[in-house]
């Protein structure tokens, strides 16, 4: 088993600046074969390192306007089925179990303050096992990042 190394953090590096780089362009960066930068991105892959690549989509550009964090109290014994159906809502950009008194922490990204008041009543207000909802909406992004920073 190969251990993680530096040449493979300055892969990560460069695959986080832009993932839309080639083989090529790693290998003239790391000073080693296109070959071997493309063996040393799939053990990468395979060892669970890069669990998958995608697109980073602008919200905003494509008419999710609005932005909220949530923090929802839900009684243990609901925690996860509560949990799994609000992360199978497209609307839910990300959710997490916190530490506390059984919290969620979600970030839902919606078209508007109508659908936003629409999701709060209809998914949140209305669901058995939610004790508590505390609404955070963004004003201005300042800073936001996708992955971990090395």
């Amino acid at each position: 088993m190969r251990k993680y190394d530096d040449i493979d953090r300055k892969l990560l590096e460069e695959l986080i600046k832009d993932g839309r780089k080639s083989y090529v362009e790693l290998a003239e960066v790391v000073g080693l074969s296109r070959v071997a930068v493309k063996d040393r991105i799939q053990h990468l892959v395979d060892s669970g390192v890069i669990e998958k690549f995608t697109v980073v989509i602008n919200s905003e550009k494509i008419g999710q306007k609005v932005s909220a964090f949530f923090e929802v109290d839900v009684e243990p014994k609901q925690l996860l089925e509560v949990a799994e159906n609000l992360a199978a809502n497209l609307n839910v950009a990300s959710i997490y179990q916190m530490t506390g008194p059984s919290t969620l922490h979600m970030h839902v990204l919606v078209e508007d303050f109508q659908k936003l008041e629409e999701f709060i009543n209809r998914e949140l207000y209305s669901v058995q096992g939610i004790t508590r909802v505390e609404s955070h909406v963004i004003l201005k992004r300042f800073k936001s990042r996708t992955g971990y920073k090395l």
